[in-house]
């Protein structure tokens, strides 16, 4: 697939990219400051571990109902409302902090609401983008969002390390509700329709949405590629859950770089620009290589380098190999929703990319999460980081048995981009 440059001059694209790189340089820094907030003021690691959890619970909890009705509302509508939200929900940190009334707890709340409200948002994404640009250019989309978004992940971690070295992280909070604000602005200006307007909706009934569900499940299940990648994300997530849940205290107590500093900012920024090399590279090999073939090349490569990186103990050691283990495991990632984009149908787009987010980010990577603050006192940090990293080895394996061996890219159904 050739890089499709005119992405840079649809308008309509742009609004929707800059939104969410203003999102994401906002996000990054509550992903950095809400658990180093919750470790300054506890000085544990299970409550450090319990936000990650946090963060992705939401999915599992409303993963299916967001897919399901956002696939029925207006998308465009949807994101802008769950913008707002977020900025309101977010604010409530800095606020607390201006009032002296910061506590673990508001902390937490804060950590489930907000990804509770950017799970619809998601469920408008994953359906709004194939519409927006069309299914021949998802790829190029995809790879073009994520690649900025990685020099995002790559700049704002250090920024982030040196603020939090003179401001308490709960200001840094206003920041991604001021994001979230100016996302909302930009979607309202996108014009184009974010879905298939003709297609006739009938009356949402409670009964209706549980149908819905099942159909996007149905699909899930029954197509042999989508059903694999979701398995295989499913591994990753668990391993990643609890090995990011955990990353703070990581970063802290074994490599010995304490919680700010550019060092710190540097080591979070390893991750994001393995995660740009791979973005970048994907455009290039989907032209040469099936998302089957890369998927089942990338996996064994994040497996080991993860199992490498958990027993280092020197950053800057541990930082280049990070790099690596990143550009695989995001592969991984942006192949399986690409995929998932390309065959699923226009109306099923928000069920079925929901249902396999959910299983991934919100019971794998929860779970990897919270089962990670459950061992980590009774085993230790540096076996339970180990003990994480070897879990995708289960992924390997699920891929090598699979029908990704023998499965080729099926045709994807068409869809029109209005004007």
């Amino acid at each position: 697939m050739p890089r499709d440059d005119s992405l840079l001059r649809d308008g309509q694209f742009l609004r929707y990219l800059v939104s969410r790189c203003l999102s994401v340089a906002g996000n990054v820094a509550t992903l950095i400051a809400l658990p180093v907030l919750v470790y300054r003021t506890s000085d544990d690691a299970g409550l450090t571990a319990l936000v990650a959890g946090c963060e992705a619970a939401p999915y599992l909890l409303l993963g299916l109902f967001s897919g399901a009705l956002t696939d029925r509302w207006d998308r465009r509508r949807v994101m802008i409302v769950a913008d707002v939200l977020s900025t309101l929900v977010l604010a409530t940190i800095p606020l607390a902090a201006w009032l002296g009334t910061v506590t673990v707890p508001h902390v937490l709340a804060v950590a489930f609401v907000g990804p509770s409200i950017g799970v619809f948002f998601d469920g408008a994404v994953f359906g709004a983008v194939p519409t927006l640009v069309g299914r021949d250019r998802i790829a190029s989309a995809n790879s073009l969002t994520w690649s900025v978004q990685s020099v995002i992940e790559i700049v704002v971690p250090s920024v982030v390390g040196a603020l939090m070295a003179v401001l308490d992280p709960a200001w840094l909070l206003g920041f991604d509700a001021l994001t979230f604000a100016a996302s909302a602005a930009l979607i309202a200006g996108i014009h184009r329709p974010m879905h298939d307007a003709t297609r006739a909706r009938s009356a949402l009934t409670v009964r209706q949405v549980f149908r819905d569900i099942g159909e996007g499940l149905d699909y899930l299940v029954h197509h042999p590629g989508v059903r694999t990648m979701t398995v295989i994300g499913f591994v990753q997530c668990v391993s990643l859950g609890g090995y990011m849940a955990l990353s703070v205290v990581w970063i802290d107590r074994v490599l010995g770089l304490g919680t700010d500093g550019w060092r710190f900012g540097v080591t979070y920024a390893a991750w994001a620009l393995g995660g740009l090399a791979a973005s970048l590279s994907l455009p290039a090999l989907v032209r040469f290589v099936t998302p089957a073939r890369i998927t089942l090349l990338a996996l064994p490569v994040a497996a080991g380098i993860g199992i490498a990186v958990s027993r280092l103990q020197t950053w800057w050691l541990a930082a280049p190999l990070m790099m690596v283990w990143a550009a695989a495991a995001t592969l991984v990632t942006i192949n399986s929703i690409t995929y998932r984009q390309q065959v699923t149908p226009e109306h099923l787009l928000g069920r079925v990319n929901t249902a396999g987010r959910m299983l991934s980010w919100g019971i794998g990577w929860t779970g990897g999460a919270l089962l990670a603050g459950l061992v980590v006192g009774p085993l230790g940090l540096r076996p339970t980081m180990l003990a994480f990293t070897v879990v995708n080895l289960v992924g390997v394996l699920v891929a090598w048995t699979s029908p990704l061996r023998r499965t080729p890219v099926q045709d994807t159904p068409a869809v029109s981009v209005s004007a």
